[in-house]
């Protein structure tokens, strides 16, 4: 009887452990509200992350932004300079690796990730140049944030709005909190 018993024990213990391994990814999630700096051509998201856990390693967290960007049309000989026309929207992302270390007792750690800035300039050939000509350089200056989403460790964890307040989005510097909505 005993063995009997010891063969059904074995499956429901594989599945509880199973079980328990999908709810643990399924507990990341912000401690929160983030806090997001524009830098001009980049964002900055910072906060803390719960429910890692402790772990060797430690979990990723990527960045991805919209925006609208700003831009200048440089003529053929670099002397006029007047502000690109309808610049595309842009998408831009970064990730950093959270320090084990720096997680504590109960599975909680600080981020801050930033975003590579987009490339400097547009192809005079996209369907999204602004020039009067392509002969012409359409350089980004400035991109305004409208959306932020931060993934930890392969789990969505926020989708951040920002309100209109710059050409459709942020302006440079900390984003005030009664600018962001996150879900």
């Amino acid at each position: 009887m005993s063995t009997f018993s010891t063969k059904r024990v074995t499956p429901a213990a594989a599945l509880a452990l199973l079980l328990g391994t999908a709810a643990y990814a399924a507990s990341i999630h912000l401690k929160g509200d983030p806090t997001f700096v524009d830098n001009g051509l980049s964002l900055t998201a910072m906060g803390t992350v719960a429910g890692l856990g402790s772990s060797s390693t430690g979990p990723t967290v990527f960045l991805n932004a919209t925006a609208n960007a700003t831009a200048t049309c440089t003529n053929p000989s670099g002397a006029n300079k007047p502000p690109g026309h309808n610049p595309a929207p842009v998408s831009v992302s970064g990730s950093t690796t959270i320090n084990p270390g720096s997680i504590d007792h109960n599975g909680n750690a600080p981020f801050s990730v930033t975003t590579n800035p987009p490339s400097p300039t547009v192809d005079p050939n996209s369907p999204d140049f602004a020039c009067p000509g392509s002969n012409w350089t359409e350089t980004i200056t400035d991109l305004a944030f409208k959306t932020a989403d931060i993934i930890v460790a392969g789990t969505h964890v926020a989708t951040c709005t920002f309100s209109p307040v710059f050409n459709g989005g942020t302006a440079d510097g900390t984003v005030p909190k009664n600018q962001v909505t996150c879900e």
